[in-house]
């Protein structure tokens, strides 16, 4: 018998499902050798292609590469390990599971063979029963590679559509932050002696918070502070839909301004205005959201400051001294 295969002749029912290797590359110098081990792999359904030397055997890795490679070790030109470092040097995404064959059971020789990506070893002479053996564990590694490589690669596709997803939101939203800024005109403005200065800073691209000042005359102004509960878009539409009931640009549309028969005007009390948007609020359905604000109007002749105030902390009066 030869010394490249020994044992029974195996059984066929037993052999591993191709499903998961159905070509195999046998290389080895020795054609007898080849022929031994290239009829059993035959019998057992495998699609089978040869190689007498590394160099032959990289050429067809290179074309098609095999789902497994049996390999001598000692072999002239390229040896089988040099065989297998170029081996896993080879790009692509697919895993080939590499068998070298050898006389040596050394421990440092088979870590040299580990150390240059052989997955298993089998020792000459090779016993069918183990070959076999050898080729189902093999098959079942590579299935759960290739199981992993879909998902990776089913993660990797999420992960693009997500991140495409999220780049049109991110424009969406700096977009919106734009529109939001428009709803603050001017952070600060002088009035006679007087000035507002306001300050927005949202945590994310768009929140909840609003700050705003008008004055339709020269001797009273308007400000506020609105903070619409919870975070992100949402908020954001709630605080410039009350944004606009109070419009530095559109008076006609605000509703602190009590315009007259006249054309004359005044400045609504601030608990008046709070209890308007209150009610408009109120009567949008659909809105679960409500809001804190700190509203008030200041009377520049006799420096009067009426405030009205539904959550936020007090405010703070510094002194001119």
């Amino acid at each position: 018998m030869s010394n490249a295969v020994q044992g029974k002749t195996p059984d066929i029912r037993n052999v591993p499902d191709p499903a998961s290797i159905r070509r195999v590359l046998v290389v080895d110098d020795s054609r007898l050798q080849r022929r031994i081990l290239v009829g059993s792999l035959r019998k057992w359904g495998f699609e089978v292609v040869e190689a007498d030397s590394g160099e032959a055997a990289m050429e067809v890795c290179r074309t098609n590469p095999p789902d497994l490679v049996l390999s001598d070790w000692m072999m002239p030109g390229m040896n089988g390990l040099e065989f297998c470092r170029a081996f896993r040097e080879l790009p692509g995404d697919s895993y080939g599971y590499f068998i070298l064959l050898t006389s040596k059971s050394e421990k440092n020789e088979v870590a040299q063979g580990l150390d240059a990506g052989a997955d298993d070893f089998l020792t000459k002479p090779v016993n069918a029963d183990e070959l076999r053996a050898r080729i189902s564990a093999g098959g079942r590694i590579l299935e759960m590679q290739r199981e992993l490589s879909d998902k990776n690669r089913m993660i990797s596709d999420t992960l693009d559509r997500l991140q495409d997803a999220y780049d049109t939101i991110d424009k969406d939203l700096i977009q919106a932050k734009k529109i939001q800024d428009s709803l603050v005109p001017e952070l600060s403005r002088n009035f006679g002696a007087s000035r507002v200065s306001l300050l927005l800073k949202p945590c994310g691209h768009i929140g909840g918070d609003l700050v705003g000042m008008f004055s339709p005359g020269s001797d009273q102004i308007a400000f506020y502070s609105i903070d619409v509960s919870g975070h992100g878009i949402t908020s954001a539409m709630v605080t410039a839909r009350l944004g606009g009931y109070l419009s530095s640009t559109f008076f006609d549309q605000n509703l602190g301004i009590n315009w007259k028969n006249d054309g004359d005007h005044t400045l609504r009390d601030p608990d008046q205005v709070a209890g308007m948007l209150n009610e408009r609020l109120l009567a949008d359905s659909g809105i679960d959201d409500y809001f804190t604000m700190v509203y008030a109007v200041a009377d520049l002749t006799n420096g009067t400051v009426k405030m009205v105030q539904a959550g936020p902390p007090y405010p703070l009066l510094l002194s001119a001294d």
